[in-house]
């Protein structure tokens, strides 16, 4: 086992803040051998990314260290919708649809978590059988003037955009689902810090220790702007099959890369600024990129995996060979066309329409082989082939006019 010290350094590796300090980490640890820690996340969507990766790495952490592990499924709290980052309100998801999500997320979360080592919850356990005046009580611990200090909040109540009243309840729910567990340690991303703290809150007013706070960055997505998302399309999904996952690892861009290697690798941080060195002083980034892409592939598929899929990948693209069984991608597109920065996004070969103008302006675009230059050209129906975006993202298309 790991001192004391090295203890925290491996914890707080990658940790944005601990609140309310990373001396009062030290004392937990040192005043309770076995700490309950807490992740709540909102089954709102069926597949785990990379980016939801980054905090289930240090749950695994803590597993290592033999702590306790609660994966706390908002069951409950994913039917009232989420509002942290959000600029309207969020529609409300069915009690069968959070059902369907919840069970594909506890299989692809022991793919990070030891089954051994981690412990289940659903907070509908608790917050289902609350009175309407236990709700009453616990809407009456915060004031609608501290709800408004949240910026997404404030943002919307000044330029006018309607706010629900059970918007504010949220963060009331997660909240009392660390008194419902009596949590030592919560974790969360960057954008979950007021709702984290309202749990501290919410114990200290019930009698609990008041948990600490540990926040982890937020992982860019594909495209190195936006947080990487479903909704987005620019995720990595620890559920794609090892090509595709080491293709879109090799699709990043070299500075985006040490942000994945910073969040997501295991190696050591030497390690790491070594391979910075390397590349400093000359060394192809694409070798760094490859051995990262082996890296997450064989974490999520297996060493053999790994090495199969980069086998692939260079003969593929490297060598600039077609995919044998590239899928047939049909579009319905208007009588008048579709412009081919939407064609590019509908099929899934860039994440966002500014992607896709940004690549044709780098010439990185072709149809069966001519390089596209016009990203506002009309793509018309009755129109096939291959279009190749870069040097690793193919489609077979077929517009048809809707």
């Amino acid at each position: 086992m790991p001192s004391q010290s090295e203890a925290v350094s491996l914890l707080l590796r990658g940790v944005e803040e601990v609140l309310p300090s990373k001396e009062a980490l030290l004392e937990r640890l040192e005043s309770k051998q076995v700490l309950r820690v807490k992740l709540g996340v909102d089954p709102t969507a069926p597949d785990i990314h990379f980016g939801h990766t980054v905090v289930l790495n240090k749950l695994r952490q803590f597993q290592t260290l033999g702590h306790e592990v609660i994966f706390l499924m908002g069951d409950f709290t994913a039917m009232i919708g989420d509002p942290t980052g959000k600029s309207t309100t969020r529609p409300a998801l069915s009690k069968e649809d959070v059902q369907d999500n919840a069970k594909t997320y506890q299989e692809q979360v022991l793919r990070v978590l030891d089954p051994e080592k981690t412990r289940f919850e659903y907070n509908s356990t608790w917050l289902g059988a609350l009175s309407a005046s236990e709700v009453i009580a616990l809407a009456a611990t915060h004031t609608v003037a501290r709800m408004l200090e949240r910026d997404d909040f404030s943002k919307r109540y000044k330029s006018g955009q309607a706010i629900s009243i059970h918007e504010f309840l949220y963060p009331l729910l997660q909240g009392y689902d660390s008194v419902a567990l009596s949590a030592d340690v919560e974790l969360g991303g960057t954008d979950q810090t007021f709702n984290l703290l309202v749990g501290r809150e919410l114990q200290r007013q019930h009698g609990q220790k008041p948990q600490l706070v540990m926040t982890l960055p937020l992982l860019e997505g594909l495209d190195g702007v936006q947080k990487m998302s479903k909704s987005l399309g620019n995720y990595i999904s620890i559920s794609d099959a090892p090509l595709d996952m080491f293709g879109k690892i090799m699709s990043v861009s070299d500075e985006l890369m040490w942000r994945y290697y910073d969040l997501l690798s295991f190696l050591s941080e030497e390690l790491i600024t070594e391979r910075k060195q390397q590349m400093a002083a000359g060394a192809n980034p694409r070798d760094i990129k490859v051995a990262l892409a082996k890296e997450l592939v064989a974490r999520y598929h297996g060493e053999e995996a790994a090495e199969q899929a980069y086998q692939e990948f260079i003969s593929r693209f490297k060598n600039n060979e077609l995919p044998e069984d590239l899928p047939e991608t049909e579009l319905i597109v208007g009588g008048s066309g579709m412009p081919l920065a939407n064609v590019l996004r509908e099929a899934g070969l860039v994440s966002s329409t500014s992607e896709a103008h940004r690549m044709v302006k780098q010439g990185a675009v072709k149809l069966d082989g001519e390089r596209l230059s016009d990203s506002r050209a009309l793509m018309r129906p009755g129109l096939s082939g291959i279009v190749q975006v870069g040097k690793r993202r193919f489609a077979k298309l077929v517009l048809k006019e809707g």
